[in-house]
């Protein structure tokens, strides 16, 4: 019996074929699960429209949900000879259940079952890389309330420039994920449209209930038209893609201020002994290892959209091979993104922040700021206050007196936190909701 769904009487190449499957067989193992799914809505409304009988659906569906569990269970395989996971799945039935796992396929291309595959595999995932985001959210809005009032050096052009703290720090990149999160949200709504019914990429004869599949998956809407439905191969994975790249800039950003913060010419803050590297020769070394490998993964993911661009610059419309290629790009990121933020998320529980850093004389200046506006509170015209801390600065006979009073929203004293929560949880909750899950 041939294992491919497209087998028309002969087989190809043994190097055409390896070259053509790839890493499809492993890369598919990931979609099993989904395919599964898609095929049990699938049959359900082929049943809907007469195509199978009532008796058939008892033969399939049993035989489905035993697959759905050797692949929960681990025990999945694609087969050697076999093409992909819709041709494995396909295969077990048939030789299951004869004649009858042959209809399966009926008002369905692979097309249309790659992408039906895609489009829930990506929102499973969008949804667990929000997770993941909620956790360093988390992890940051503590930290942020522990160390309101601990006071750390503001820079502009690397240069010491006002008071800041480590509150408004933590916070910052706190309310920085509330950005990313809208992006994920996006690219989970263009993922969560049903192109099951689509078929090839022009429909079907068949009298398919589209509807009921979006119904039964789980999908907001379908892709109405069969053809953008297609076409949504490839602007699901750069929609992803861009959200992808949006978290990992955010916490590869802060992975560099890590590093730098942990350097002893800055020694703001600590990290035990064992989540450090050494050297091999400087035994004094305590080296920013994990953020520094955080930091490269995330400017690496941050190249996603622009790979996906390219691959897909300029293909014609319709369904071309080249998109299998995609998910070599984007399978291995979603898993690396979501790495990146559980550990950033196990090193901040484990952070010492220094206490007291401005009362080093080499951030005298860092006060400037704050003198000229006490001036002018007192009076003075502030062109007038800052010519006079400022000429204080150029005779070296400035004095600062460092106190530190910042009151409206979002400054050292009022940073928010409450606020960036409630904007978080807002975001989230479509990508949170625990009643979409599936078949119903």
């Amino acid at each position: 019996m041939s294992k491919q769904l497209w087998n028309k009487g002969f087989q190809p190449d043994r190097i055409i074929e390896e070259f053509t499957v790839g890493r499809d067989r492993e890369l598919d193992l990931r979609l099993a699960r989904y395919d599964v799914q898609g095929s049990m809505a699938h049959i359900r409304m082929l049943r809907s429209i007469g195509l199978l009988s009532q008796e058939e659906i008892d033969l399939l569906l049993p035989a489905l949900e035993d697959i759905a569990a050797s692949i929960e269970r681990g025990e999945f395989v694609i087969e050697p000879g076999v093409e992909d996971v819709h041709s494995q799945v396909e295969f077990l039935l048939t030789s299951r259940l004869g004649d009858v796992g042959k209809k399966i396929h009926s008002g369905r291309s692979r097309n249309d079952q790659v992408l039906v595959d895609l489009k829930l595999f990506f929102r499973d995932e969008l949804r667990n890389i929000a997770g993941a985001v909620d956790r360093l959210f988390k992890r940051l809005q503590m930290l942020s309330v522990e160390h309101k009032n601990k006071l750390m050096p503001g820079y502009t052009h690397m240069q010491v420039a006002m008071p800041s703290s480590f509150g408004l720090w933590f916070g910052a990149y706190a309310e920085a994920l509330t950005d990313d999160v809208q992006l994920l949200l996006a690219a989970y709504h263009i993922a969560n449209q049903n192109p099951l019914g689509s078929a090839a990429g022009y429909g079907s004869s068949f009298p398919l209930d589209r509807e009921m599949t979006t119904r039964l998956l789980g999908f907001e809407r379908p892709h109405y038209n069969v053809v953008a439905a297609q076409m949504s191969r490839g602007k699901t994975e750069r929609a992803v893609a861009m959200a992808v790249a949006a978290v990992a800039s955010t916490v590869g950003h802060m992975a560099m201020d890590l590093c730098m913060w942990m350097c002893p010419n800055f020694s703001f803050v600590t990290f035990p002994d064992e989540l450090t590297t050494g050297s091999s020769i400087m035994p004094h070394k305590k080296n920013p290892d994990v953020w520094e490998i955080m930091r490269g993964k995330c400017n690496r993911l941050q190249s996603l959209p622009n790979e996906l661009t390219i691959l897909t610059a300029n293909l014609p419309l319709g369904y071309n091979r080249d998109l299998q290629l995609m998910k070599d790009i984007m399978f291995p990121a979603t898993t690396e993104l979501i790495d990146c933020l559980d550990m950033a998320s196990y090193m901040l529980e484990h952070i010492t922040v220094k206490d007291d850093i401005l009362d080093d004389e080499r951030y005298d200046y860092i006060f400037t700021v704050e003198d000229v506006n006490r001036l002018v509170l007192q009076g003075v015209p502030f062109r007038d206050a800052y010519r006079q801390v400022g000429m204080e600065v150029q005779n070296h006979t400035y004095k600062p007196t460092r106190e530190i009073n910042h009151t409206h929203l979002g400054s050292i004293g009022n940073p928010a936190t409450e606020q960036v929560s409630a904007k978080m949880n807002e975001l989230l909750r479509p990508l949170t909701d625990s009643s979409v899950s599936g078949l119903e």
